[in-house]
């Protein structure tokens, strides 16, 4: 069953709440809303999902809630404070230590081995070196790639490489993990490994997810649901 959560009220222990969300691209030719008054709430703890297909502006809303991008109107409230009212250097601390990202592609860098590419995000948001290669160590053991871990990307298989990518997500130990697609760029076994991966990460390090996909078999595995059609949203009742 679907419902409109245009007029749902904020859920006390939502770690997301957004209300009146639209964005506006304009051009010299068209103006294009691709987001039309988005209200939704995502409780902490939660593995939300949010489907839609390709250019439904899945993608655009992750954007903004992660602060790479920002809406026309309306508000995006995460953990207490507004996104768009952040300055410069909140922004940063908010992207470093209180999000994990995980995209389509990796974006792993070329010329680090695996275990360096978990460990860099913690040093450079200064934590102290041992206490930073101890972490990467054991997410790298957590995503199955111990024995990997003098690798550079370019020896790994593309199921290897986003596993890295999953555990450098959680290498500052965020409160929030938006990811992108991250099964996209994958043939469908390496695509259900690393679905599989991922939601029970989130559930064994305690933290909210959300996703967006066009996949319905993994969407299937989130316990909040929300899908994103023509700009507007609404949420499966399960």
């Amino acid at each position: 069953m679907m419902t409109d959560v245009s007029t749902g009220a904020c859920s006390a222990d939502s770690i997301v709440r957004i209300r009146g969300l639209e964005k506006t691209y304009v051009t010299s030719s068209e103006k294009l809303t691709i987001l039309k008054g988005l209200e939704m709430d995502v409780p902490r703890g939660s593995k939300c999902v949010i489907v839609g297909q390709s250019g439904s502006g899945k993608s655009t809303l992750l954007n903004i809630i992660g602060g790479l991008d920002f809406a026309t109107a309306g508000s995006v409230d995460v953990d207490g404070k507004i996104v768009s009212s952040m300055t410069e250097d909140e922004l940063t601390s908010y992207r470093q230590k209180f999000l994990g990202l995980v995209f389509q592609f990796h974006y792993l860098l070329k010329d680090f081995t695996a275990l360096e590419n978990i460990f860099l995000p913690a040093y450079m948001a200064g934590v102290p070196k041992k206490e930073a290669m101890e972490r990467a160590r054991s997410l790298l053991c957590d995503v199955g790639l111990e024995n990997r871990a003098k690798h550079l990307p370019s020896q790994l298989s593309g199921g290897e490489r986003q596993r890295v990518a999953v555990a450098r997500c959680l290498v500052n130990s965020p409160e929030l993990i938006l990811a992108d697609e991250p099964t996209g760029n994958l043939d469908p076994s390496n695509a259900e490994l690393i679905g599989e991966l991922l939601f029970n990460l989130v559930d064994s390090h305690r933290k909210t997810l959300i996703l967006v996909t066009h996949d319905m078999n993994l969407a299937s595995q989130g316990n909040v649901r929300y899908f994103l059609k023509d700009g507007t949203i609404s949420r499966e009742e399960r």
